[in-house]
């Protein structure tokens, strides 16, 4: 008896991962970023912490509100599209048919085949059949905004405490320099994992979002100590 095969992929990881990998990077580069600028300023312990504080709550309604409003944009598109298909498949069944005869044909299949294929899609669920072959929407891949939002907001909060928490520990006249070490510790870790998640290049994942990150800091620490003001 042959043994069954398993397969392992990703792309059900898509919506979330992408949600979560861009707030706890945003949490953690935006509040280091503030952090370290106010801190570049030469401003008390109190106005550093207050400035984490309220970047991290901010930011954190900020990435829920817009991750909604754009997810949620992308699945009113998704939705317009099946109710359009789901009325020419009421008004013009053939035509459909025909339609979805020509993806499988240009996609290699034989005339005759191609046509059968989409004979008994259509006959089992049209509408599905139409969603994702016509216009390439998917179970795994629809729009999720309520999930998105809330991981969005979740994974900024998480970031967005390491630069805090260095900055509370750390002396005023070493704030800054704390911030950024665990900053770029965050950062590397974080660029793994989504690297590792995503199936993608550990190493590169993590180089990728440090380099950011820390060009970020940096630029924000040198308006800090320009303007020597907080920023």
């Amino acid at each position: 008896m042959r043994a069954k095969h398993f397969e392992s992929h990703r792309a059900h990881r898509i919506g979330w991962l992408r949600a979560s990998v861009l707030g706890a990077n945003d949490g953690v580069v935006s509040v280091s970023s503030l952090v370290v600028g106010v801190a570049a300023s030469g401003t008390s312990h109190s106005s550093v912490m207050i400035t984490g504080v309220a970047g991290l709550v901010a930011g954190a309604l900020s990435m829920a509100a817009g991750e909604y409003i754009s997810v949620q944009s992308q699945a009113d598109t998704e939705n317009a599209d099946i109710g359009r298909e789901r009325k020419e498949l009421i008004e013009d069944p053939d035509t459909e048919l025909q339609e979805l005869t020509n993806i499988y044909i240009s996609r290699g299949l034989s005339d005759q085949l191609a046509y059968q294929v989409a004979e008994q899609l259509t006959a089992k669920d049209a509408l599905s059949a139409h969603a994702r072959d016509e216009l390439g929407i998917t179970e795994t891949l629809m729009a999720r905004p309520l999930q998105a939002s809330l991981a969005s907001a979740a994974s900024f909060a998480v970031g967005a405490i390491i630069p805090i928490i260095a900055a509370y520990f750390a002396p005023i006249k070493l704030a800054g320099m704390v911030t950024s070490l665990a900053t770029i510790v965050a950062l590397s870790a974080l660029g793994a994992l989504a690297a590792y998640a995503g199936g993608a290049s550990i190493w590169r994942g993590a180089m990728r979002v440090t380099f950011w990150g820390a060009l970020a800091m940096a630029i924000t620490a040198g308006v800090g100590r320009l303007f020597g003001a907080s920023v």
